[in-house]
């Protein structure tokens, strides 16, 4: 790797976080809308949402794997895109539930693992550099934001013309990664580490569990908060401007981003980005107004991205190199895979029973559990590496 030449490649990483989130804002927005339109039921939609979330149980691990084993890191990662985009442009042909369910676990298979390979890259790369990792992904929520909006205005009248739209995307971001230099996998040569060795690190465990419960109540949020905000009477436009709220919410945290995690560390940003996801879900709960509404998404840059950031950058500076792409897409599988699972189907099930709104407050509970039960285990593992200081320096 010529580190000379990479004092200008932070604005391609800039360019390439840009379009990948562009891509996300499209599909991860109006999906549920896309499926909800096609006449399904709130469980069918959740199941449908659900496999996707599935498929990432397997394909997070393999490609993972892989990008930790190739010569070439980066071509996993357009081997990623490209499938991502081809399998995108089928959705169209068929309504049909079994067709849409075998479109939607290829679609995954490709494009779940695609953030954590591409965090995996930037963050190996940047190492060698004065660059830091905030104010790159914040070029992701910027143009997640910008992308809200646009896709909003597009779909309005043909819902459909996400499809092209998000393969357009993901071809403008295949061109880029050819001016990224080139990332060899740690295992490349040979000197294989098997991936159960990421949960020795007890640490990591606990971090990838409060992750994981807090995930789950995203992932109920990501699956209908669409479908919720039109049934309250907003239409797509206003909920592109919903999504740009979110997404640029997130710009405060990420350039300060480094400095909150220094402070708080990894524990007490995870832990206040929790509390802050409980109050989001308490005002959807409480307010019914669809204008109103859109402001709750601003709370949107202090849970989920401090959740995300605090997760990714402890992976790539405590797990051993040779696992750091797997780390990533181990958090991809945990929090991305089985959290939306839960959070999609066991959502859309209860959606169906005692509707959306109420669903969001037993999500807000379930976040206030999970502070107090990984808050006192935190709390615990300082005392206790507070009293080995303590015998340390007496003997």
């Amino acid at each position: 790797m010529n580190t000379k030449r990479l004092k200008n490649y932070p604005y391609v990483f800039i360019l390439l976080y840009a379009l990948a989130y562009m891509g996300v804002a499209v599909y991860f927005t109006f999906i549920p809308v896309y499926l909800d339109k096609l006449g399904f039921s709130k469980t069918i939609v959740g199941v449908l949402l659900s496999v996707g979330p599935f498929i990432t149980l397997l394909s997070q691990p393999v490609w993972g794997i892989a990008g930790d084993r190739a010569p070439n890191r980066n071509l996993i990662q357009r081997i990623l895109i490209l499938g991502s985009a081809v399998s995108v442009a089928l959705y169209p042909v068929s309504s049909n539930f079994l067709y849409l369910l075998v479109i939607i676990s290829v679609f995954t298979f490709f494009q779940s693992p695609l953030q954590p390979v591409q965090d995996s890259i930037t963050l190996e790369l940047l190492d060698s550099t004065r660059w830091k990792f905030g104010p790159i992904r914040m070029s992701g929520t910027i143009g997640y934001a910008i992308m809200s909006i646009v896709a909003g205005i597009v779909v309005k009248e043909n819902i459909r013309s996400m499809f092209p739209l998000y393969m357009a995307i993901n071809i403008l971001a295949l061109l880029v990664t050819f001016r990224i230099p080139k990332v060899k996998g740690y295992q490349s040569q040979g000197n294989r580490v098997s991936l159960l060795k990421l949960f020795e690190d007890r640490e990591f465990v606990v971090l990838m569990a409060l992750n994981f419960v807090a995930m789950i109540t995203l992932g109920f949020y990501n699956s209908f908060f669409s479908i919720y905000y039109t049934q309250m009477g907003g239409d797509s436009a206003r909920l592109g401007v919903a999504m740009f709220l979110s997404s640029m919410s997130e710009v405060p945290f990420l350039l300060f981003a480094d400095r909150v995690v220094n402070k708080l560390r990894t524990k007490g940003t995870m832990i206040t980005a929790t509390a802050v996801m409980a109050v989001r879900w308490l005002l959807l709960y409480s307010i019914t107004d669809a204008n109103a509404i859109v402001w709750v998404n601003v709370l949107h840059g202090f849970s989920y991205i401090s959740l995300s950031y605090a997760i990714v950058t402890y992976i790539n500076t405590n797990v051993q190199k040779e696992l750091r792409t797997s780390g990533q897409t181990m958090n991809g599988m945990i929090g991305g895979g089985f959290a939306r699972i839960i959070g999609g189907t066991l959502g859309g099930f209860l959606s169906d029973v005692v509707g959306i709104r109420q669903v969001f407050l037993y999500a807000a509970i379930t976040n206030l559990i999970a502070i107090a039960f990984f808050g006192t285990i935190f709390l615990k593992q300082a005392r206790n590496k507070s009293a080995d200081t303590k015998a340390a320096d007496i003997s």
